[in-house]
């Protein structure tokens, strides 16, 4: 029989992700040198890895015959002290995707509603399909999450809302207040999944602060990743952080040494560099101001953005996303996300912003003359 025989129905149209194209492939494309192509597609950190977690890494090489230590004692310590939490609500995850997947292993079951925004993270609906659940899309008004109608949205079936904030693709965040409130008015049958993986670009009192929740015990998972402030995307380390009784539940479905070496004493180091991480958040701040003046002035529609990425609206998105590749300016498009007349970049260094804001003018001259 053929393979696609012997897999499970749902396999056959389970949607697969699309990631931001690689610069090996872009520049083999277009007959580029790989070193004049400029990635803005993946909400990298555009000045590289922490120095601190690069150091790290490398003193791991020796030992690269030894498996990881599996229980990630080191990295879940260094992290709960720095959330003032006890390691044992600490879940290291090869990158906080992985996290949110074993969270829809271990709990969504044939039939389950899983509540997630229109255009949130499309990974949400993937692994909810993937696990036999029900996506519940809510509408997101403004491009923002609308709280109260995803409050509305929740039934006796429901049992994972998924909530990004800052979300990706859009860049907006729900303000603290409003997410408490959110948290603390769902029904004890439905677990709370945060996304917080741009949490770290928003000012101080921005992002909301679920911890006093998570002591009550209540079933909220927070979701962090390495591969964006910190830069190493390439890593794939991230973590959730939760009651004690929920993540000990996620270690029953992990797989023995999700997180590799290098990962765990890069990420452990990292969380101490917080000269890159504010070097990083001021660079940030100056070109989404650089970024978006540009794009106003190419009179282009965009959303306001708290995260590293702005998402706007053009004319022919797919068409300007393919001539900009040709140029050597890899971004985003949006059609995945029900928003095929948006692009989203990622913010760069100004020199890279500088060149992504040219290419664009240059792009849509061509296509308005």
């Amino acid at each position: 029989m053929r393979p696609d025989q012997l897999a499970k129905p749902g396999l056959l149209t389970q949607p697969v992700y699309e990631p931001g194209r690689p610069i090996a492939d872009v520049a083999r494309e277009h007959g580029l040198s790989p070193d004049s192509i400029i990635k803005l597609a993946s909400n990298e950190n555009p000045l590289g890895p922490s120095p601190l977690a690069l150091a790290a890494a490398h003193r791991t090489l020796d030992d690269a015959h030894l498996y990881p230590d599996g229980a990630a004692i080191a990295l879940r310590a260094k992290i709960a002290a720095h959330l003032k939490l006890d390691p044992a609500q600490i879940f290291p995850g090869n990158g906080s995707n992985e996290v949110m997947q074993l969270l829809a292993e271990a709990f969504i079951s044939p039939g389950d509603e899983v509540i997630m925004g229109k255009h949130a993270f499309i990974v949400f609906k993937y692994m909810t399909i993937f696990f036999g659940g029900r996506p519940v899309i809510v509408d997101m008004p403004g491009y923002a999450h609308d709280l109260k109608q995803m409050a509305a949205a929740v039934t006796a079936k429901t049992k994972i809302v998924y909530l990004p904030t800052p979300n990706n693709p859009t860049g907006r965040a729900n303000s603290a207040a409003e997410v408490l409130a959110f948290a603390k008015a769902l029904p004890p049958h439905v677990i709370l999944c945060v996304d917080e993986a741009y949490a770290e670009f928003l000012e101080p009192g921005e992002a909301p602060d679920l911890r006093p929740l998570i002591a009550e015990g209540r079933n909220i998972i927070c979701c962090r990743t390495f591969s964006k402030i910190y830069g190493l995307a390439g890593l794939r380390v991230g973590y959730g952080y939760g009651p004690k009784a929920l993540i000990d539940l996620l270690h029953r479905v992990r797989q023995p040494f999700n997180v590799n070496a290098e990962a765990q004493a890069a990420a452990t180091a990292a969380i101490d560099d917080r000269e890159h991480v504010e070097r990083t958040r001021d660079i940030n701040a100056a070109g989404l101001k650089q970024v978006a003046t540009g794009l106003k002035k190419l009179g282009l529609e965009q959303v306001p953005s708290v995260a590293n990425f702005i998402m706007f609206r053009v004319p022919k998105a797919r068409e300007v996303f393919l001539a900009l590749q040709a140029k050597g300016l890899i971004i985003r498009p949006l059609a995945p996300y029900d928003l095929p007349e948006h692009l989203r970049v990622t913010i760069g260094t100004e020199d890279q912003n500088a060149r992504f804001l040219t290419a664009l003018a240059q792009v849509l001259s061509t296509f308005r003359s």
